[in-house]
């Protein structure tokens, strides 16, 4: 055997245990709804509509970053700022009525929840990105399953956050504005439909 294989299979193993959780929690409601009209989708209860914020440049924070100072963080760009009106105006459209909007404390998000204009928007903490502390994935995870469990969902509501959290929910990879639907279900998640700016609505 060579040096290094007994470290690299138990890395391997959970790689593939990993990916085949995503993939169960996927397909934990089923793929009936991926034809499933927006409209529909949007007024349904026990469900969240979850969007990673609208473009801005470039990755990470700056080493000054502090939260409620957007002067230190990297913010909206003027597109990324049309892109969440956008967002709002289609999410309007589909049917959504007056709902709460609940936010990470990051600027960019706080600003893409107001420029929807579908609600109050409330910080929440649990939405919060943990990219520059990468090992907080599971505390900040489970956090937000804990909420979602316990939601007033009659209606839905809408979670704007980042990329990292959203990978660690679903295992999908959001673009920049991308919206995920999903459905709570006998204390499971599942992804009914997302879509992209400018985009139809898709299954998982």
């Amino acid at each position: 055997m060579r040096h290094g294989t007994t470290c690299r299979a138990p890395r391997k193993i959970l790689h593939y245990a990993r990916a085949a959780c995503c993939l169960l929690l996927l397909l934990a409601v089923g793929p009936a709804a991926a034809g499933d009209d927006l409209s529909a989708l949007v007024v349904k209860p026990d469900h969240i509509i979850v969007l990673r914020h609208a473009r801005e440049p470039g990755t990470g924070d700056p080493p000054d970053f502090r939260l409620g100072d957007c002067s230190t963080q990297r913010n909206l760009s003027a597109e990324g700022r049309r892109q969440a009106t956008r967002i709002g105006a289609r999410l309007r459209a589909a049917g959504l009525a007056e709902t709460t909007v609940y936010s990470s404390q990051w600027c960019r998000c706080l600003e893409t929840a107001r420029l929807m204009a579908v609600g109050p928007v409330v910080e929440l903490p649990a939405l919060n990105s943990f990219f520059r502390s990468p090992g907080e994935e599971e505390r900040y995870t489970r956090a937000l399953r804990a909420w979602i469990a316990g939601a007033d969902l009659r209606r839905p509501v809408v979670l704007v956050t980042h990329q990292v959290n959203i990978t660690a929910l679903t295992g999908i990879f959001p673009a920049e504005g991308e919206v995920l639907i999903l459905h709570r279900r006998a204390g499971k998640l599942g992804v009914v439909a997302r879509f992209r700016d400018g985009g139809p609505a898709t299954g998982p």
